[in-house]
C-alpha cells in the first residue's frame, strides 16, 4: 500500500469533462499542485451520493482557501459515469478522474473486493492529500466506515 512520502505511481486515469472523456497520465495531473484526492467505491453508491461527494462540494471553497489547488474524485467506474454524477450531484470544484480498470487502486495497493454485492474489484474509500506528484497525507476507511475519508476530517488536516 502505498504511503506518506511516496510518489504516486505512474499510471492512466481518463478525466471526466464537458467534452468528453480525456486521458491523462498520473505523474502529468499531479505535477506542480496540491491535490485533495478522496476516493469512492463507486459513482451513486449510497454512502458515495449521501455523504462523501456532497462534503467535498461544500468544503472546496474552505479546502482551497487551506492551500489544496484542486479538489479530484477517483473511482472504478468509466468517465461517462463519473461525469453524469458530477453533474448531477456535484460541481465545477470536483474533477472526476475514472479509473476504469482500477489501474489507479492497484498501483497505490487500495482495492477492495465488492463481488459480494456484485461490484467485483473496486478501490477502498480513502482520501490523500498530493502535493506534486507525493502523498502528504493519506487517510484509508476501515470496511463500511466513513471518518478519516470526509472532506472535514482532510480541513483539519491542511
Amino acid at each position: 500500500m502505498i504511503n506518506k512520502g511516496d510518489k504516486i505511481p505512474e499510471v492512466n486515469l481518463v478525466k471526466a469533462t464537458e467534452n468528453g472523456p480525456e486521458q491523462v497520465s498520473s505523474s502529468e495531473y499531479f505535477a506542480g499542485k496540491k491535490v485533495a484526492l478522496f476516493s469512492v467505491p463507486g459513482a451513486y453508491t449510497p454512502t458515495c451520493s449521501a455523504k462523501h461527494l456532497p462534503g467535498y462540494v461544500e468544503k472546496a471553497a474552505e479546502l482551497k482557501a487551506k492551500g489544496v489547488d484542486e479538489i479530484a474524485c477517483t473511482a472504478v467506474n468509466d468517465a461517462f459515469v463519473l461525469g453524469a454524477w458530477n453533474k448531477d450531484a456535484g460541481s465545477e470544484d470536483v474533477t472526476m478522474l475514472a479509473d476504469g480498470n482500477g489501474d489507479f487502486a492497484k498501483a497505490v495497493g487500495l482495492e477492495m473486493d465488492g463481488s459480494g454485492f456484485g461490484l467485483g474489484t473496486r478501490g477502498q474509500r480513502f482520501s490523500m492529500i498530493v502535493n506534486d506528484g507525493v502523498v502528504e497525507e493519506l487517510n484509508v476507511e476501515a470496511p463500511g466506515d466513513f471518518k478519516v475519508s470526509a472532506a472535514d476530517y482532510m480541513l483539519d488536516q491542511l
